[in-house]
């Protein structure tokens, strides 16, 4: 991935096309399953008799799990991964580290790997200079966060590779992101900076150090024991009406070119219209939904989304496909369809669960991490198509395609590595208005459409796929346990919350520790990695969803051992809100906390709002306090700008209110109960908890919400029993009248709607 800050994206793609750096995998071999892979690793029997270095072919990445770290781990660089050893090395060696940090599918890692790392005259030079590590951020986000931060204090644009200089003692003096092999275009070159920075470490490393002792004051945390003021609903009117002046009111979506999926912003908006009923709000993530589910950013031949759009109109994606991004989306569509009825929502929703159930989910059930932007060493090339191509495939069917998904002639994707003939397939129009055009019905076309496009994509499928990391983090996995738990629920489609059931049940299984708490990441039969809040959070989040998908108290019972552990062991208790680590974890030169909401939700502000569920369903008021404690911790920031915390936002929806409990109580295979949990679920009310109660004698949901013990169903009919704000209604055994309840407006409605305009 890129520098998300947009001057600098285009800068870096201007200058990839000008230095020619694209092509950096043009001689990559190609499995028999017509798969992108490097040069073939041993296996690990292999493997286990390396010497301890990696010996003459490898270096110490060998003996990694990482993906990353394993396209590696044969550079020429004598690599070592994050510990001890290197920083040992480091000492012993008197020399300074060279960390470099970055992930599997980034385009701009592979591209200096290409030219620098694989280089003998650039390896030579950091072997005699540095003591090179190498960190994947998706398992070391803790890692990357403390040295991200680092770079900017230092002045310097964040992206990924993310490049630190640093002592042994993990003080950073100097910080970049991508070098080019020899300096070019204003950029200095690994050739000139690695001699460079080590002549300044061996002559001025007093210098360096003070500087860096400098930054990391800088970057740490202010203790405290004060905390400020509460958040109210004034912050979600301005949260609003910040989003609302950086929408494109041409092409949707926020800003102007790169164009980020922020799928969080727009789940805030849909609860920000359910609240003040401002058409506003709905119509800006209308818009956006629809756009991008036309543009390329979409993968209309496969299903999926894209990272992220390179222009303002979601044409020409960075093709790469993250497992986050798929679990988000997916979430905002299906929340689109509840609040609108309208099936497009649904069906992009069901199309992107099934890509992630076809090509992104291990046999034993949990889900991959992400798909690489290349293949053959050109991005996008597995995605694109010329008029040709789909004549010879499609025949006669092919005009109907090529005009509706505007294939040209001359193409629409222009890539010095690829053909000008080249073309992103998307859409420019409805398909109503596509019918109109061209006198059919509607569901005729998107048949026609649809059979063309299972010919297309069974042709692509023998195309050399990009690479696919392959290793399964806990937090990502809670994100998609989330998302196909709420898409179960809103499409009633048990299959997507069995596949969230054997996903929760691999990471229960088999990503913990022997102490019963969450490890970071498994991959190759193996588990390891301490987990962050992040993981917490996230699980959390997916086992909450899963629960009201399901019932199954087992479910509920993990979300609240795992919140236990969360606040055991990352909760800040004299200053509130959570820690990025635990208190037990690798020390590193900044315990850091995070709140911002980015291209993933902070911890805090997904932890803010299993506070308030857990809460709601257990009785356990305490809960309730600690989501404020995490509102006030950061307050300050999130009042001054409430459009970057679009997840808390969702978060101090429902903790303002009103919020609502319901239970039903009935016999779980009785048509009664369906129909009432049904119309729930087709209901747009975000800010509920759901807890079934079967009609028996002391069910396991009661040791846990111990005020369901009482509630029976009336006259042997499922009922509802709904309660606001804490305070509770009469029980009913009419689905209509349990709706009605849900859908009350605040009392302070029109004071909202006043407070954003």
């Amino acid at each position: 991935m890129l520098n998300p800050d947009p001057a600098a994206i285009v800068k870096l793609i201007l200058v990839g096309v000008a230095i020619g750096a694209l092509p950096f995998l043009a001689a990559t071999p190609v499995s028999a399953s017509g798969t992108s892979v490097r040069k073939p690793l041993p296996g690990p029997d292999e493997i286990k008799k390396l010497p301890k270095d990696g010996g003459p072919n490898y270096n110490r990445l060998i003996f990694e799990k990482s993906p990353y770290l394993l396209q590696h781990a044969a550079n020429p660089v004598n690599w070592y991964a994050w510990g001890e050893e290197a920083f040992e090395a480091a000492r012993k060696q008197d020399k300074p580290i060279f960390l470099s940090i970055g992930y599997s599918t980034c385009h701009w890692c592979h591209v200096m790997e290409h030219e620098s790392f694989e280089d003998n005259e650039v390896a030579t030079v950091m072997n005699a200079h540095f003591i090179a590590v190498k960190v994947d951020r998706e398992e070391r986000p803790d890692i990357d966060n403390v040295f991200m931060k680092a770079c900017r204090a230092l002045g310097k644009r964040g992206g990924w590779p993310l490049t630190i200089m640093m002592s042994a003692d993990k003080i950073p003096f100097f910080a970049g992101t991508y070098f080019p092999k020899t300096s070019r275009f204003g950029r200095e070159g690994m050739m000139e900076l690695i001699p460079r920075i080590g002549e300044e470490w061996r002559n001025g490393r007093n210098g360096l150090l003070d500087a860096g002792k400098k930054v990391l004051a800088r970057i740490k945390p202010r203790v405290s024991n004060r905390s400020g003021a509460d958040l109210d609903e004034s912050v979600l009117a301005k949260g609003f009406s910040q989003l609302s002046r950086s929408v494109d009111s041409v092409n949707g979506g926020f800003g102007k070119a790169p164009k980020f999926p922020t799928p969080h912003r727009l789940s805030f908006l849909l609860r920000y219209w359910r609240r003040s009923g401002d058409p506003v709000a709905l119509k800006i993530v209308e818009q956006t939904l629809q756009s991008m589910r036309r543009g390329g950013i979409y993968d209309h031949i496969g299903f999926g989304f894209h990272r992220y759009s390179t222009d303002a109109n979601w044409l020409v994606p960075h093709f790469e496909k993250m497992l986050y991004d798929q679990a988000m989306l997916v979430i905002a569509f299906v929340e689109a369809y509840q609040a609108t009825g309208k099936t497009e929502y649904a069906d992009t929703a069901r199309d992107v669960l099934d890509y992630v159930l076809r090509d992104m989910t291990d046999a034993k059930g949990g889900f991959y991490s992400a798909e690489d932007a290349d293949s053959e060493g050109v991005e996008g090339k597995f995605n694109v198509w010329s008029a040709d191509e789909v004549r010879k495939v499609l025949g006669g069917d092919a005009d109907l395609f090529i005009e509706a998904y505007n294939i040209f002639p001359g193409g629409n994707f222009k890539n010095p590595h690829t053909p000008p003939t080249t073309n992103i397939p998307h859409l420019t129009q409805t398909w109503s208005e596509l019918a109109a055009e061209f006198g059919m019905g509607e569901a005729d076309l998107r048949g026609n459409l649809e059979a063309s496009r299972l010919k297309l994509f069974a042709v692509r499928e023998k195309r050399i796929h990009p690479y696919k990391d392959d290793k399964i983090l806990t937090d990502w996995n809670g994100l998609m346990i989330a998302a196909m738990a709420k898409a179960a629920q809103a499409l009633e489609a048990p299959e997507y919350a069995a596949a969230a059931q054997r996903a929760a049940d691999f990471i229960w299984d088999h990503v913990r520790d022997s102490r019963g708490r969450l490890l970071k990441r498994h991959r190759g039969g193996a588990s390891a990695l301490p987990a962050h809040a992040a993981d917490y959070a996230f699980m959390i989040w997916g086992l909450l969803d899963l629960y009201e998908a399901n019932f199954d108290v087992g479910n509920l019972k993990r979300a609240i051992e795992l919140n236990d552990q969360l606040l055991t062991h990352f909760w800040d208790d004299p200053a509130g809100g959570l820690f990025f680590t635990a208190d037990d974890s690798e020390p590193l030169p900044v315990r850091s906390k995070e709140v911002y909401d980015g291209a993933i939700p902070s911890a805090n502000s997904v932890a803010m709002l299993n506070f308030l569920r857990i809460a709601r369903m257990t009785g356990d008021t305490s809960l309730e306090e600690k989501a404020a404690a995490i509102g006030r911790a950061f307050s300050a920031g999130i009042s001054g700008g409430p459009s970057s915390y679009a997840q808390l936002l969702c978060a101090l929806d429902f903790g303002v209110g009103p919020s609502y409990e319901v239970v039903i109580v009935g016999s779980r295979d009785s048509e009664s109960t369906k129909a009432m949990i049904s119309s729930l679920r087709k209901t747009f009310a975000p800010n509920k908890v759901v807890l079934f109660r079967p009609d028996t004698d002391s069910p396991e949901i009661t040791e846990i919400a111990t005020f369901t013990k009482n509630q029976k169903a009336k006259g042997g009919t499922a009922t509802a029993y709904v309660c606001r704000n804490h305070r509770c209604k009469l029980p009913t055994t009419n689905p209509s009248f349990m709706v009605e309840n849900l859908l009350e407006k605040p009392a302070a409605t029109k004071k909202v709607k006043e407070a954003g305009n």
